[in-house]
């Protein structure tokens, strides 16, 4: 079974997840109770949310971070993310056009 997609890309290959810093995390669950996406669980034995599933984070989704009171939740840029995002995608058609013009799939 093929995995996850954004746009066609493979979701492993885009860099998008929230990071929490477990010093400032307060275990409160904002971030569980706000995200539909099985994103954190609570690690019970150190009373701090964990990310559990990162490719379930919806990419440029960081609707979590400015709910984190203790602003623990941080995200990797978005600019850069875009950029990325634009050359994974000049790929993909570069790979599916190559591909058509010999008949095959990419």
């Amino acid at each position: 079974m093929a995995g996850r997609t954004y746009l066609g890309i493979p979701r492993e290959r885009i860099p998008w997840a929230p990071t929490i810093d477990p010093d400032a995390c307060i275990g409160c669950g904002d971030c569980l109770e706000m995200c539909p996406n099985n994103v954190f669980v609570l690690d019970e034995d150190e009373g701090k949310m964990k990310v559990a599933t990162p490719d379930n984070c919806i990419v440029l989704c960081d609707k979590c971070g400015p709910l984190c009171a203790t602003e623990a939740i941080s995200f990797p840029e978005k600019e850069e993310t875009k950029k990325l995002l634009q050359r994974l995608l000049r790929e993909l058609r570069e790979a599916t056009l190559a591909a058509a013009a010999q008949g095959g799939a990419p």
